[in-house]
């Protein structure tokens, strides 16, 4: 029994990476269609609040079209393949393998009476991220923002969850600066006075005016961490240029969206154009991007590489989701200890390089996250309090 249900779970996996080949979808096809074994997905997925999460209420309409969508991709991968007879079977099946996906998340408690490595858990009280920032006016003051509370100035207001900078009728003299700091376990969204959006990340700094000059360059700086910038054009702003600096280089806007990362704890900043064009200038060099590419600046000697990039997968973060592709774990336990507020420790070093694909919830439990982790990388793991440690 504990054999077979090793082989079901491995052909789970390769179902949702989308490594199954036609044999192995119809075997998970008819392990599924076995009544016992519909019985025991059900009997699991009424305890799961995940399902509620994830489907709302068990939308099953919307879930069979979910995977009716997907059995029509993966026919069209297999049209060559003449053992194709029966599409339409896979419907069938469609809602109970909608259930199977959300259902794997929690696979080490499915299949829990076969597990040896029952991860250790104590004192855990780990929380998701939240909208949380704390802001430094002009006079030195520090104002806490966070979820049930507002805050207003003549310039600004805040709901607790984000901040809008109002353009005043009086034109600004001279430049103001206010500071937004991000803390772990927070993010945030700013709209500058000149429209400019900004979505702050975990661990993140950003110092900025409170109204820009007439006619001379918008200049903000992102201290430290990740900001997702989508400018204002400088066609509304009498040819204004808008730059973004920090301490290793600087970021002249030429086009609307991009993502720069630049964390205090990494030796490198990585710039990603979304949409249009920047130019990045270092102490020694310069360069421009285009849609697309990322750049790599090395702190350490200034030198710059860009490459082409997923772009959905390295904005991912501002639209809730944590996308994972061919990354060590290293990166991405520093992705998880950032938004999660832990000390992550890898007991087996050599678990560090081992690199995961994976696209998730940012708004997911600690364990459950962790237990995907287990299911594809890492032995064992172990939470005390406020620190996990990987094994």
């Amino acid at each position: 029994m504990k054999d077979e249900n090793k082989k079901i779970e491995d052909l789970i996996i390769k179902f949702l990476t989308k490594e199954a080949n036609l044999d192995e979808h119809r075997k998970l096809e008819l392990w599924i269609c076995n009544p016992k074994n519909e019985t025991l997905f059900y009997e699991y997925i009424k305890t799961s609040a995940f399902i509620n999460m994830t489907m709302g209420k068990y939308d099953t309409k919307g879930a069979k079209a979910n995977i009716v969508n997907r059995i029509k991709k993966e026919k069209s991968n297999f049209r060559n393949n003449s053992k194709i007879k029966n599409i339409a079977k896979y419907a069938s099946v469609a809602v109970i393998s909608a259930l199977l996906t959300a259902a794997f998340i929690f696979k080490d408690i499915l299949f829990s009476s076969q597990s040896i490595n029952t991860p250790v858990v104590v004192n855990s009280d780990i929380k998701p991220g939240t909208d949380k920032a704390t802001l430094i006016l002009e006079d030195g003051s520090a104002v806490v923002l966070e979820k049930g509370s507002s805050f207003q100035t003549q310039s600004m207001n805040s709901n607790g969850e984000q901040i809008v900078y109002e353009a005043r009728g009086q034109k600004p003299k001279e430049i103001v600066y206010n500071i937004l700091n991000i803390p772990r376990g927070g993010q945030f969204y700013l709209k500058l006075s000149d429209g400019t959006e900004v979505w702050l990340n975990s661990e993140s700094q950003l110092k900025y005016p409170v109204a820009f000059l007439d006619g001379k360059t918008r200049k903000v700086e992102l201290v430290y961490g990740e900001a997702y910038f989508n400018v204002s054009p400088s066609t509304e702003h009498q040819g204004a240029k808008f730059e973004v600096i920090n301490n290793a280089q600087e970021l002249e806007v030429l086009g609307t969206q991009f993502n720069i990362k630049a964390y205090k704890d990494e030796s490198n900043i990585y710039t990603t154009l979304v949409e249009g064009k920047v130019q990045i200038n270092t102490s020694s060099t310069k360069q421009i991007l285009v849609a697309n590419q990322q750049s790599n600046v090395s702190i350490v000697n200034n030198e710059i590489s860009v490459q082409i990039v997923d772009v959905e997968n390295e904005i991912s973060w501002i639209k809730g989701i944590f996308s994972f592709k061919g990354k060590p774990l290293k990166d991405i336990m520093k992705v998880i200890s950032r938004w999660y507020d832990v000390d992550i420790i890898f007991e087996n070093k050599d678990l560090e390089s081992i690199k995961f694909k994976g696209t998730l919830d940012k708004q997911q439990a600690i364990e459950e996250i962790l237990s995907i982790m287990k299911s594809n990388s890492i032995n064992n793991y172990e939470i005390n309090d406020k620190t996990i440690i990987i094994k």
